[in-house]
């Protein structure tokens, strides 16, 4: 396997840890894709994990500023307009940063954790219905994504789909991995008992 092919894999490695891992562990993963895009001569994924570091230690600004130049080195990069749209909204940025889902969309349609990042960002917006619509394209492209289930149950719950909700909830549970994420699967459970005992 090449250096270069490593990167993508990296890539998942380093955003499941920040979903759900710990922030040593993503914080790792992000400084050894620095070094190795250093050591490979890829200025685009250098600067596209550089700014990850960054974001893990919530230096947003400067984060955007790597993200800009990874932008610059590689157009085509749906994961570099994603973190830059979501650090738009850590600035509290949120109209300026639903165009960078979009150009990130445009560029890479295939890339499933935009159009979840957009989803979150219309769900916590109150634009639910759209959120939900962007969280099946998510699943539709990345059927086995237990943190899109999860924010479309949010979604359906705010739009008064409780068994819409009760199912995707049941689906977390399902495609969470076993042994891991004991907090989320407790939260989880939590929040199905909540609603069964609404529904009684």
């Amino acid at each position: 396997m090449s250096e270069h092919a490593v990167f993508p894999r990296l890539r998942k490695k380093l955003d499941d840890a920040i979903t759900y891992g710990t922030r040593q562990e993503a914080l790792a993963l992000a400084q050894e894709g620095v070094r190795r895009a250093k050591a490979a001569g890829a200025e685009g994924e250098t600067e596209y994990f550089k700014a990850q570091v960054h974001i893990i230690r919530r230096q947003f600004v400067t984060a955007i500023e790597h993200l800009d130049r990874a932008i610059e080195r590689n157009p085509r990069d749906g994961a570099a307009f994603n973190d830059r749209a979501l650090c738009m909204v850590e600035l509290g940025l949120i109209d300026e940063a639903m165009p960078f889902f979009d150009r990130g969309i445009a560029v890479e349609p295939d890339y499933a954790t935009i159009y979840h990042n957009k989803g979150w960002l219309l769900n916590n917006i109150g634009r639910h219905t759209e959120a939900i619509r962007c969280f099946s394209k998510a699943l539709e492209l990345e059927p086995c994504r237990p943190v899109t289930y999860d924010n479309l149950a949010d979604a359906q719950m705010n739009l008064g789909d409780a068994p819409g909700a009760l199912a995707s909830y049941r689906m977390v549970l399902a495609l969470l991995k076993p042994g891991r994420c004991k907090g989320i699967k407790k939260q989880i459970r939590e929040r199905i008992a909540e609603i069964e005992r609404s529904k009684s």
